[in-house]
């Protein structure tokens, strides 16, 4: 499943979440952290139940939900409902593909979030937002979790939590975002990018998201909808990219049924890893054609 771009939608504002799936977006997430203020924490809980609860909401999209770091329980209480006797109860045909943790520090809160879902009867993929120092520094552990799905980077709570200054450049957490990127693929996990906050920005995000991907990043995050199709078409190859994929995997496939081990396309040797690059630019071209 690709994750080419993954929009966050504020969990108060139940208009916004029902319209987020018609941005385009690989994965959409219904927020009960930052985007909500404390006092409408119950509010939000409720509204985003009811909206995947509905049976008429069915994205394409992959749907997650941010937890808040404080309370997870309680929201995955409020998501899942109360049945008698007080035991949780999972609404028929409720939508939850996956959860974010915010501010990720160790294995162990990813195994702890793993296991209040599983005793609400939720199997959702766990995706786990490193954002700290202390998460990135445990960046490797964290995405080899068994429960890991996805390694999220998060440069702005980072720079806050050190005392950096935010740059265009971005100079001052390249490190931080190349160990998550390193960590994520040791792991074999999707790794998706941190946000890039201002969204009037095209020509700035459309750099910022050329640049994740020669990092090694599968994706990005968008805090808003105008900044979805710039993302998706940054993590999805252009046509000359895709023809030289399937010409290595044809001829992948021709030298197996013939028992080579070596062979060329255009003149070049083609090893695994080039072979492991073509099938990683045939999956992220699939993803734009859904």
């Amino acid at each position: 499943m690709a994750r080419r771009s993954l929009l966050f939608s504020p969990g108060d504002r139940p208009e916004l979440m029902r319209k987020a799936p018609g941005a385009g977006a690989d994965v959409i997430c219904f927020d009960l952290e930052d985007a909500v203020a404390p006092d409408r924490k119950a509010e939000a809980r409720e509204s985003v139940r009811a909206v995947l609860a509905d049976s008429d909401f069915g994205p394409d999209a992959e749907v997650c939900v941010r937890l808040t770091a404080s309370d997870p329980a309680a929201d995955l209480d409020a998501l899942v409902g109360a049945g008698k006797g007080g035991r949780s109860e999972t609404p028929a045909g409720l939508r939850l593909d996956a959860v974010m943790l915010p501010k990720v520090e160790s294995p162990d809160r990813v195994a702890e979030a793993a296991s209040l879902c599983a005793d609400r009867g939720l199997d959702p993929a766990v995706f786990a937002l490193v954002e700290t120092a202390a998460g990135v520094l445990s960046a490797e552990s964290i995405a080899a979790a068994s429960a890991t799905d996805a390694l999220v980077f998060g440069a702005e709570d980072l720079a806050a939590d050190v005392g950096a200054t935010r740059t265009d450049e971005g100079t001052e957490v390249l490190y931080a975002r190349e160990h998550v990127v390193l960590a994520a693929g040791a792991a074999e996990v999707d790794a998706i990018d941190t946000v890039y906050t201002d969204f009037s920005d095209a020509d700035g995000l459309r750099e910022e998201a050329a640049f994740a991907l020669t990092l090694g990043y599968d994706g990005k995050l968008a805090i808003h909808p105008a900044q979805v199709d710039p993302i998706n078409a940054a993590f999805t190859p252009d046509p000359e990219e895709v023809e030289w994929a399937e010409r290595v995997l044809d001829a992948r496939d021709a030298a197996d049924r013939e028992g080579r081990a070596v062979f060329r396309v255009d003149g070049e040797m083609i090893d695994a890893p080039l072979i492991a690059q073509a099938e990683r630019i045939v999956e992220r071209a699939g993803a734009g054609d859904r």
